[in-house]
């Protein structure tokens, strides 16, 4: 075997997002155990088009000795009979049901329970980073699916922040990060919190925030939070961040 570069896979630092596995057009990389994994060497190109996609910074490129790149057998590999199982299976696309909690009656009917939302958009895509809602903000940056897996959303979270909110995993990230951080350079943001569920993708909202706080030239703290599927709040962290100084040239 001669010596190549090819994939290498940090599993300390990988959560199992499955970002690097959907990146992989040759299907060279695999989420097993709940981590990803290189499934065959033949099947690696070296380009490392997956290496952007890692939130976590778990993947490299090194030269090492391996089997050549063999495109008919990524050919093969990528046409698998459709009877077989799928390759990797995204954490967060795991099918749960639940049993329907009793909640206990309440004077007022649901339809007078008034909304916490002061402002609209509230889409990360949609925002203007010179919105007045970020003037002086509190700032609630939460998942799309938050919401509805937290039953007092409204109370808990979204009472006396500026909302805004989005998909790490189906949206485009790149232009999320260029946008929040238009949005912390441009305002004075007292607080940030962000509030994401359990689901390895959706941990991408931490990495977007780490990213754009390091690229506005702020050093601020953030709450990040990680909400169950079934909506309790199971782990609250605050993540201190120091601007990034670029080397002058």
């Amino acid at each position: 075997m001669a010596v190549r570069n090819i994939v290498r896979i940090d599993e300390d630092k990988c959560t199992g997002c499955g970002q690097c596995a959907t990146a992989c057009a040759e299907g060279a990389i695999q989420i097993v155990d709940g981590k990803a994994r290189l499934v065959s060497d033949s099947y690696c190109d070296g380009l490392g088009a997956c290496l952007g996609h890692c939130p976590e910074g778990a993947i490299t490129i090194e030269p090492r000795e391996a089997a050549e790149f063999d495109e008919k057998a990524v050919q093969t590999h990528l046409a698998r009979p459709q009877g077989e199982p799928p390759s990797f299976v995204c954490p967060g696309m795991t099918a749960h049901q639940f049993q329907r909690q009793q909640t206990p009656q309440r004077d007022a009917p649901a339809q007078d329970v008034p909304s916490e939302l002061t402002h609209w958009p509230i889409q990360l895509a949609l925002v203007s980073p010179t919105a007045p809602q970020f003037a002086d903000a509190d700032l609630l940056l939460a998942a799309d699916c938050v919401p509805f897996a937290v039953g007092d959303f409204h109370r808990r979270f979204l009472k006396d922040h500026s909302l805004i909110i989005g998909c790490p995993k189906l949206d485009d990230t790149q232009s999320y990060s260029e946008k929040l951080t238009h949005i912390l350079r441009s305002n004075n943001i007292r607080s940030l919190m962000v509030v994401h569920m359990e689901v390895p993708c959706c941990f991408g909202l931490t990495h977007l925030a780490r990213e754009a706080i390091a690229r506005s030239g702020k050093a601020m703290s953030f709450l990040d939070i990680t909400v169950s599927l079934r909506g309790s709040m199971i782990r609250s962290e605050v993540v201190k961040m120091e601007p990034v100084v670029e080397a002058k040239r």
